[in-house]
């Protein structure tokens, strides 16, 4: 009888069946992703070939480039060895205010971009409480690419910390301490036993904080000082074209960031394929 039962319930799930169910997921990811997508694809095709070419051979376009994919990479790399060690403390100590630091965590998303570009524009400026220690050494921050790198910083954080902290929260301490007892030091420990069992997880927060930091505009437009050449992003560039109504070449540029980040997604998830074949995970 409660098999019957249980086979009953099993036949009338909570949701509705697959055909209503998939029919709107299919909806849903169509009007919100694919169709905006398709749209951007559309104005940039309206360039010819030798348009394109033109547009991303110019000095000023290539120059833009390098500094987002150069301080993006730059700014990922960073936070996947701080964003690790963060999520190690919340997770393997227990101190007061762990919780709000843990809160504090989410705060980048949480934050409008505008808002975070203006507080670290104050705060890193050559007179703010941090840009005038620097300052006192001969290091301008803000309105440099280090103004960017910092802007990145704190909007990909979140990705790494949030990618790893699950993970190492479901790490069984059983491998650890047997390697312990057998002699292994904490560094041999942590290289051998935890770090192939977070090394997807870390490759995830740091291809999201990639992909997050080509894109970013609002944290870094009031930082970066966007001098063309220097600390010009791509994103600028992007609005700049639309202020002039070159809606064509906008898009184009949005294409090419992003085929960038769909591509940085794809190595990381083959990368984290190849991890966990290696490691058996």
């Amino acid at each position: 009888m409660v098999a019957l039962a249980r086979h009953h319930f099993l036949r009338r799930r909570v949701l509705p069946g697959f055909g209503l169910s998939f029919g709107v997921t299919v909806f849903y990811v169509s009007i919100l992703v694919l169709l905006p997508l398709a749209t951007l694809f559309a104005r940039a095709a309206q360039l010819s070939f030798g348009e394109w070419l033109a547009l991303l051979g110019n000095s000023r376009v290539a120059s833009a480039f390098e500094v987002s994919f150069d301080i993006a990479l730059a700014a990922a790399l960073v936070n996947g060895a701080v964003g690790l060690l963060i999520g190690w403390v919340l997770v393997r100590y227990r101190f007061p205010g762990r919780r709000l630091i843990d809160a504090v965590i989410d705060l980048p998303f949480a934050l409008p971009t505008a808002i975070a570009g203006i507080a670290l524009s104050a705060l890193y400026a050559d007179n703010g409480w941090f840009g005038a220690l620097f300052e006192r050494i001969g290091v301008s921050i803000a309105f440099t690419q280090l103004g960017i790198f910092v802007a990145l910083l704190f909007v990909g954080l979140p990705f790494v910390v949030r990618s790893v902290q699950p993970v190492l929260a479901d790490l069984e301490r059983e491998p650890e301490e047997a390697a312990l007892t057998l002699g292994a030091g904490r560094w041999r420990i942590f290289r051998r036993v935890v770090f192939p069992a977070l090394a997807p997880a870390i490759l995830t927060g740091i291809g999201l904080a990639f992909a997050r930091g080509i894109g970013e505009y609002g944290s870094v437009i009031f930082i970066a000082g966007n001098v063309p050449g220097v600390s010009e992003i791509v994103p600028v560039l992007i609005v700049a074209r639309l202020e002039q109504f070159d809606y064509a070449g906008s898009a184009a540029l949005a294409t090419a960031m992003l085929a960038a980040s769909f591509g940085a997604l794809v190595i990381v998830n083959r990368l984290q394929a190849l991890t966990r074949h290696r490691y058996g995970n």
